[in-house]
């Protein structure tokens, strides 16, 4: 008779998440996992107690930065780009790239424009101003010092940034597409941490607030 027991005992091994609940990446990874619906088991990395710089956590991520996601076979993603990709090869449902090729092409572009003229107008901002980051003006391994002049000019790409997107969203439920993607997610979390540097959409930025309020309402916004 064949032997009904297993050869080896069968290991559940969890998909990790590094995360610093106040950062506003790891954020946006939170709410793209939450939207997906993919569990995770969740480790904090507590950024005061500068713990990213650690001889533990350098084992995970060198470059010190979070989020950070350890999959089942060990693989580290260590970008919000690529969690993402992972995310929707992983559960293609619902889809966050974008549906069809040009659809992939919208969403990328948009949100790389909402990274690079938004999120790290407001990194410029904070880093080079907050005295609790002095000497950390950029994220990593290698310290940085600050330089003020950045400081300013952070806060004023944000303020331009603020009339790109309520443009962009004259008319539009989302930023690019007609349905919530990434590009959404990375512009929530903007917006959000733009308050950090005392950034908020003005009067004139009436379709941002109608749209963030609608994001901001989704269960995964509070992921």
């Amino acid at each position: 008779m064949p032997n009904s027991k297993p050869n080896k005992e069968e290991i559940f091994v969890a998909i990790t998440f590094f995360d610093f609940k106040s950062a506003p990446s790891p954020r946006r990874a939170r709410i793209l996992l939450a939207e997906k619906g993919i569990d995770v088991e969740i480790v904090q990395i507590d950024m005061m107690k500068a713990e990213q710089l650690s001889d533990d956590y350098r084992k995970i991520n060198p470059g010190c930065t979070i989020p950070a996601l350890k999959l089942e076979d060990g693989t580290i993603l260590t970008e919000n780009a690529g969690i993402a990709a992972w995310a929707e090869a992983y559960k293609p449902e619902p889809s966050l790239l974008g549906n069809t090729p040009g659809e992939k092409g919208l969403v990328a572009t948009w949100n790389a424009k909402v990274e690079f003229e938004g999120l790290m107008a407001v990194a410029e901002a904070l880093r080079n101003s907050s005295p609790g980051m002095a000497d950390r003006a950029i994220t990593g391994p290698i310290n940085y010092v600050q330089i003020p002049e950045l400081a300013a000019r952070g806060k004023e790409r944000l303020i331009h940034f603020m009339d790109t997107l309520n443009e962009r969203l004259e008319g539009r439920d989302y930023i690019a597409t007609d349905q919530f993607t990434f590009a959404d997610i990375t512009a929530l979390v903007t917006v959000d941490f733009a308050k950090w540097v005392k950034v908020e959409p003005g009067e004139n930025h009436g379709n941002i607030k109608r749209w963030h309020a609608a994001v901001k309402a989704r269960p995964s916004a509070r992921a």
